[in-house]
């Protein structure tokens, strides 16, 4: 049974500044473990099969894996451009991915609603762990303004309701092994982390909440249901070498 319990990440009185280095966390253990290369062929796909020359990345977070996702389709020869956004937009991380990126990652920095993505952001809407965030009416939502829009979108979440993630409830130790490698250096990472560990608390909880919240490929099949003309693929492939499941959901526009 799904439970949407609340993560502190998403509530807006939760300090900017635990939650953009949360989000740093979730950032590098999604580059560690190079769950872009799990990722690519289905943007691939879905980029080819939509026309589409752009993508337009919702719920950002800290950037999550599209750095390396921008780079595996370059080196697949689809040079591709993309948008970060977030309704709370980690401009800092923001910032460094794009520059990172030499010209390929721009960002918006006004709040993005994923519901609501303004015209002037067109090009296929990815959401790479964040769609649990949303609640089912609206996850429903989002799905359906890409097809009202005529946009097409790709869903991926890590975040599973079985057995394979109880791992998660080793997160606070996972943060402080993991926060001495993390770039760039910031004292206040260490501060938020051993001193006062606001962080590892943070992660611990939403990662728990995280996985309670994920939508199983049946519940995916649903919210699809009633949208405007869409073909639709859900399925799950393995990921970090079948330690876990990569749930996805990609919807194009029919002609």
């Amino acid at each position: 049974m799904r439970l949407h319990l609340f993560e502190l990440e998403d509530q807006s009185w939760f300090p900017a500044v635990i939650r953009d280095l949360a989000t740093d966390y979730l950032q590098f253990i999604q580059t560690r473990f190079r769950i872009d290369r799990a990722m690519t062929p289905l943007v691939r796909r879905a980029l080819e099969k939509s026309g589409a020359t752009r993508i337009v990345d919702l719920c950002s977070g800290g950037s999550g894996p599209l750095l390396l996702l921008v780079r595996d389709l370059a080196a697949a020869g689809v040079p591709i451009k993309a948008t970060l956004t977030d309704l709370y937009p980690n401009e800092d991380a923001f910032t460094q991915i794009s520059a990172e990126s030499r010209g390929l990652i721009d960002f918006e920095p006004l709040p993005v609603d994923a519901r609501h993505v303004p015209p002037h952001l067109p090009g296929l809407r990815t959401i790479f762990n964040g769609f649990h965030h949303l609640r089912p009416h609206d996850a429903r939502s989002v799905l359906h303004a890409a097809a009202s829009a005529r946009q097409p979108i790709a869903v991926f979440e890590m975040s599973e309701r079985s057995l394979r993630t109880l791992p998660v409830v080793l997160t606070p130790l996972f943060v402080w092994l993991a926060t001495p490698f993390m770039r760039p250096f910031l004292w206040q990472r260490l501060f938020w982390t051993y001193v006062l560990p606001l962080v590892p608390l943070t992660c611990f909880w939403d990662g728990i909440v995280s996985q309670l919240r994920a939508y199983t490929p049946a519940e995916l099949r649903e919210m699809c249901q009633g949208s405007d003309p869409m073909t639709w693929e859900i399925g799950q492939i393995p990921i970090a070498k079948g330690r876990g499941r990569l749930t996805y959901l990609i919807g194009i526009p029919t002609l």
